[in-house]
Order: C-alpha cells, then sequence, then structure tokens
C-alpha cells in the first residue's frame, strides 16, 4: 500500500512539475516550432525526466580533481549537497548511491559567471533569455551559478530588488545579484546600506554609456565610489564615454551610416579606454577597489595594466565574445546575422581578442564572464533601418566553458588550474563566496562538472538550451566537453539529457568586504599621515 502511494505521489509531482514547464514556455510542440530550438528534457518528458534525483549521495570516482591551487587524482564524495571527502579511493558502503567514473576526465568547480542580464527590460523589450531557460542553458553548458544585475524602478533600487527576486523565483541554480546604480539621492544611498545590511549585495554598477537611460555623471560616480567604499562593496563600472557615443552615433547616421557596422565604427576603442581610464583615476582618487566590466579592447586593458602595476586594486572582467570573435561579423550583408552581434562596448577588430587573451593569461585580467543579454531575431531587426534600435547583447551562458578551453587551455595559453582560477575561483573570491562556491574542497557546495579533454562539442543554435534563434559562435567546435554538470548535489546534465526543475535555485548572499579591501584603511592612514596639513599659522598682523 505504501508503495502504491508513493508512486502516485512521485507521478503527482511529475505532471504538476510539467504543468508549471508549459506555464513558463508554452506547450511542448509550440516550444519546438515557434523557437526553433533544442527544448530540454524537463518539457520533451520521460519517465522521470524533471523529477528530483532519487541520489542524496554521489561519489565521482578516479578523475584529476581541478582547483585553482592544486590539481590531484582523488575521488570526490557528495551527501545532501555538501562534499565532505576529496581523498583517493573512498569506499562508501551504502547501495543508495550513484557512482561517476570520472578516470581520465577532469573534476572541477561549477563555472560562476559574473556577468549575466536575464529577464531584463532594455531599449524598448525584454531579454529572451529568463532565469529559468538561461539557468538552463549554462548548466547545460557547466556553469552551476550566475551573478545577474538589478535594475532599480526609477531609480529605486527597493522596487529593482524585490521585481528581480520575483523574476528569478523559477531559477533552476545557485544566483546572486549586482545591483545598477541610475540616480543619486539620501534615498539610495540608504538603500545601498540596506541591500548590502540586509540583502547580500556586495557590489554596485555605474553606467557610465547609454546617455538619456542609465548614464551617471562623474559626480554620482564620485558619490558612488564614496559610498561603495564605506560599505565595503565593489564599485564596477561599464566604461564608454556615453557623450561621445551619441556625437558617433550622430556622425555615422550623418553619414548615411545605419546598419549594424555603424554599432562599432561610432564608439571606436578610444571611447572605452577614456571612461576605463577616467573610472580608475576617480577610484584612485577616493581610495577604493574598482572593477571593470566586460574589457572588449587593447586600450582599456593598457589602462588597467598601467594601474594594476601602479599598485591599484582594479579588476579586468573580459567576456567570452571579446576573446574570440572580431567586428567583420558587423560588416556582413545580411542583417539578421550582423545584428546579432551588437553589444556594447562593441565586438572589436581582429587583434584585440588575442590581445585580451594574453592579458588574462598573465594576471594583467583576471577571470571571464558572458554578459549573455540574449535578443531574438525578431527583437533585433527593431533596428533594421537604425542601427542606434538594436537591442544590444549577445549569448554566452551556455559556450563559455567550452570556448575558453578550447580558445586557452587546447593551445597552452593557460594550463588547467589557470582555467579554473578565470571561470570559477576568481569570481568566488572577489564577490567573497569562496570557497563555499568555486572550489571542490570539504565543505564546499557541490557545483562540479566533469569534463572529458578528448570530446568534441560544436555549437549550433538548432541545440542549444538558449530561447534565441541565433547564436553568436553559431559552427564553432572544438575540445573539451563538459559531460556531467551537478548543481547543489543533484545531477542536472549527463549523457547530454538536461534535467532542470525551475525554482530549484537558491539566492546566495554575498558578504561585504573581500579580499580586495585588505589593507585600504593602512593606506589611507599613511595619506592623511603624509599631507602635513593643516600648517598652524600666526594670525596676521592687525
Amino acid at each position: 500500500m505504501a508503495e502504491v502511494i508513493q508512486s502516485k505521489l512521485v507521478w503527482a509531482i511529475y505532471l504538476l512539475h510539467l504543468l508549471l514547464l508549459i506555464s513558463i514556455h508554452g506547450s511542448t510542440s509550440d516550444s519546438i516550432s515557434s523557437e526553433g530550438v533544442r527544448v530540454f528534457c524537463a518539457v520533451n518528458s520521460g519517465s522521470d525526466c524533471g523529477l528530483p534525483s532519487p541520489y542524496t549521495k554521489i561519489l565521482i570516482k578516479g578523475g584529476t580533481v581541478v582547483n585553482a591551487h592544486r590539481k590531484e587524482v582523488a575521488d570526490v564524495y557528495i551527501e545532501d549537497g555538501v562534499i565532505l571527502s576529496v581523498r583517493p579511493n573512498i569506499r562508501i558502503p551504502d547501495e543508495n548511491i550513484k557512482i561517476i567514473d570520472a578516470t581520465r576526465k577532469y573534476v572541477m568547480p561549477g563555472g560562476i559567471d559574473p556577468h549575466t542580464h536575464l529577464d531584463m527590460e532594455f531599449m524598448g523589450t525584454a531579454t529572451i533569455d529568463d532565469f529559468f531557460t538561461g539557468h538552463a542553458a549554462a548548466l547545460a553548458g557547466g556553469t552551476t551559478m550566475n551573478i545577474d544585475f538589478v535594475i532599480p524602478i526609477n531609480g529605486n533600487l527597493t522596487a529593482g530588488f524585490e521585481a528581480y527576486k520575483h523574476k528569478a523565483s523559477k531559477a533552476a541554480m545557485d544566483y546572486g545579484f549586482h545591483v545598477a546604480i541610475t540616480k543619486w539621492d539620501e534615498d539610495v544611498s540608504k538603500d545601498m546600506e540596506v541591500m548590502v545590511r540586509d540583502h547580500g549585495i556586495n557590489s554596485f554598477k555605474f553606467f557610465m554609456a547609454y546617455k538619456g537611460a542609465l548614464m551617471v555623471n562623474d559626480g554620482l560616480l564620485l558619490e558612488g565610489l564614496k559610498k561603495c567604499k564605506s560599505l565595503g562593496a565593489l564599485t564596477m563600472v561599464h566604461a564608454e564615454n556615453g557623450d561621445a557615443v551619441v556625437e558617433g552615433q550622430n556622425r555615422m547616421i550623418d553619414l548615411g551610416i545605419t546598419g549594424p557596422e555603424g554599432h562599432a565604427l561610432s564608439r571606436p576603442p578610444v571611447l572605452e579606454a577614456e571612461a576605463t581610464a577616467r573610472a580608475i583615476r576617480l577610484a584612485a582618487f577616493v581610495n577604493t577597489p574598482l572593477y571593470v566590466v566586460h574589457v572588449m579592447s587593447i586600450d582599456a586593458m593598457e589602462e588597467i595594466a598601467k594601474a594594476k602595476k601602479a599598485g591599484q586594486r582594479v579588476v579586468g572582467e573580459p567576456v567570452v565574445s571579446g576573446l574570440v570573435l572580431d567586428d567583420s561579423w558587423l560588416w556582413h550583408p545580411d542583417f539578421i546575422t550582423a545584428s546579432k552581434y551588437v553589444m556594447s562596448p562593441p565586438i572589436r577588430e581582429l587583434g584585440h581578442g588575442q590581445a585580451l587573451q594574453a592579458a588574462l593569461s598573465t594576471g594583467t585580467l583576471q577571470l571571464v564572464g558572458t554578459d549573455h543579454c540574449t535578443f531574438n531575431s525578431t527583437q533585433k531587426a527593431f533596428g533594421l533601418h537604425d542601427f542606434r534600435k538594436i537591442p544590444n547583447g549577445v549569448n554566452g551562458l551556455e559556450e563559455r566553458m567550452h570556448v575558453l578551453w578550447d580558445a586557452m587551455v587546447e593551445t597552452g595559453k593557460i594550463n588547467i588550474m589557470d582555467y579554473v582560477r578565470i571561470t570559477s575561483t576568481e569570481c568566488a573570491r572577489i564577490f567573497n563566496i569562496y570557497p563555499k562556491k568555486g572550489a571542490i574542497l570539504e565543505g564546499s557546495d557541490a557545483d562540479i562538472i566533469i569534463l572529458n579533454p578528448n570530446a568534441s562539442f560544436e555549437v549550433s543554435a538548432t541545440s542549444h538550451h538558449s530561447r534565441s534563434d541565433t547564436n553568436v559562435y553559431e559552427g564553432r567546435t572544438g575540445k573539451g566537453k563538459v559531460e556531467v554538470t551537478i548543481s547543489r548535489g543533484r545531477v542536472v546534465w549527463e549523457n547530454d539529457v538536461l534535467n532542470v526543475m525551475p525554482g530549484s535555485g537558491k539566492y546566495i548572499k554575498m558578504p561585504p568586504f573581500s579580499y580586495l579591501f585588505d589593507g585600504i584603511d593602512k593606506s589611507d592612514a599613511a595619506y592623511l599621515s603624509s599631507l602635513r596639513a593643516p600648517v598652524k599659522r600666526a594670525n596676521a598682523a592687525s
């Protein structure tokens, strides 16, 4: 009798889950035909598709365990979503355990993407991937956590945060938030305190571009830098000179250049470098760390390198599209093809990507994001006759781990430990969640991937898990394939089958004062003692 009740309960859970998925994506047939992309297991059905794994214990046997600091042949034992042991020849006398053979494969921390925009309203539309489809794509590609950007509502941080909490209710993996600052007043300043104290926010982003929408001026940026410093929160900047971008856009339109190539021509590397240098100098003036998102050009990278050489704490984040693509696609005669590459700052000319890869290999740049901000071809067509109306953004959540392995590990530019560092560990350290995330250590969350270096991958919009009908890495092939993804101790990707559930992801609070703030108080004290002021002077003679 108990078995009958249990069986009915399992099927009831499954049917409820299936109905929820259908409500999110529409009917199964509609999902396949209207989107033209692969729909994952949870919608396609199957006897246990979408159901939680019956295993709370997993033993990964015989793989090479890779952390940012070392690699070793060892087993990994997981129980209830946590890594309990990492050592050779683990034996667990329990039948209710899933055993995964990782012989001749690499067992690594799941990727952490520090830069995504899921379900974001932007340029008159919204990104096509939400917190379920975006997370499904991420998990299929070996990323087990992302940090998205909360956009305030009319400048209000609390309203924006609550809206994003609702959007993320369908999350399929763990996630965190940065918060953007788009205006400045006393309420915003107080809300920043609340975000850090009560909601686990330890980073705030300032857009130096998108004039008339998100852009801030230098005065606001200065206030933000000071406030971030006092809270132990990291200041992040989108570094482009927004005023000059508008001038560049008008110049292109006057010249009759209205297609996607006008986007790149209107915002050249010098505008990215100028804003990067300006933000770096203002951060130095305040004496607080700075994080520059999506570094796309040699010009901006060199400003970061110069500042780091001088001892300033600046984090440079390239994105995978800037590392491996070039802007030639923007001149493609087919608008749909060209427009899918429009993002800001733009993908640069051939040569910039290789230089950014070199900077990444030497530590000048520290970690890799995606700026996953997807729009389908219909949305991109809003700018058919005016590049200024093309929604900015490309994909990358599913492709980042594979493309980086092939481009940088297979070519010998970085080693396997460096790969773990730039895709996972450094992000966890910067945002103060290491070693809970970003490591395969006892006590760490069981967010793990198993990568087969001898297997191949191929990227296509017909097989990816994003809802977009295009892919900027279309047709790219390479070595190194993520064969298993484990999220919080649950196998979600195995044998090319994705088994995910909306709502299974958890919000990760990120505490303030990461290692980047170590010693800031001492350098402030040294500065004050160096002033030799104020000078005591006698009153002037009467």
